[in-house]
């Protein structure tokens, strides 16, 4: 009796599992990265099941982990992708505080000006009260 040729099948199934490991370490990628938690390739291969060996063997998971995994930064402050600023949102708040800083100029600058002139016509009371005590003590 002649063996049945399983190999067909054998590859079929180790593709599979293969497919299934690698969606699980995108998926999990992903849950890291928006929960804002450490992206390192242990942490994700131990909250993915799969083997850090993988991870780095597929070169699609290992260039996501990479840029992901922050080394900039502790991974204690790392924020969650929806609490991340956009370009936009940092070019509209950049705007926003460059407005403000004119206003506040402008305001300090015509501050300055009413000082000046309330010192100035201090100034000018204090010089006229001073010559007229100098002008009525000489009489």
């Amino acid at each position: 009796m002649a063996a049945a040729d399983n190999t067909a099948h054998l590859a079929a199934a180790t593709r599979r599992r293969s497919a299934n490991a690698r969606n699980r370490a995108r998926e999990t990628l992903r849950q890291l990265d928006r929960e804002g938690r450490a992206i390192t390739f242990v942490a994700v291969a131990n909250a993915s099941g799969v083997s850090r060996a993988l991870l780095y063997r597929d070169p699609d998971l290992r260039s996501e982990v990479e840029r992901l995994r922050d080394t900039t930064r502790p991974t204690s402050q790392r924020l969650p992708a929806s609490q991340r600023a956009t370009e936009a949102s940092l070019a509209q708040r950049n705007e926003n505080l460059l407005d403000e800083l004119k206003t506040l100029r402008a305001e300090n600058l015509k501050l300055r000006e009413k000082l000046s002139v309330l010192l100035g016509e201090q100034r000018a009371a204090a010089m006229t009260s001073r010559n007229a005590n100098t002008a009525g003590s000489n009489t």
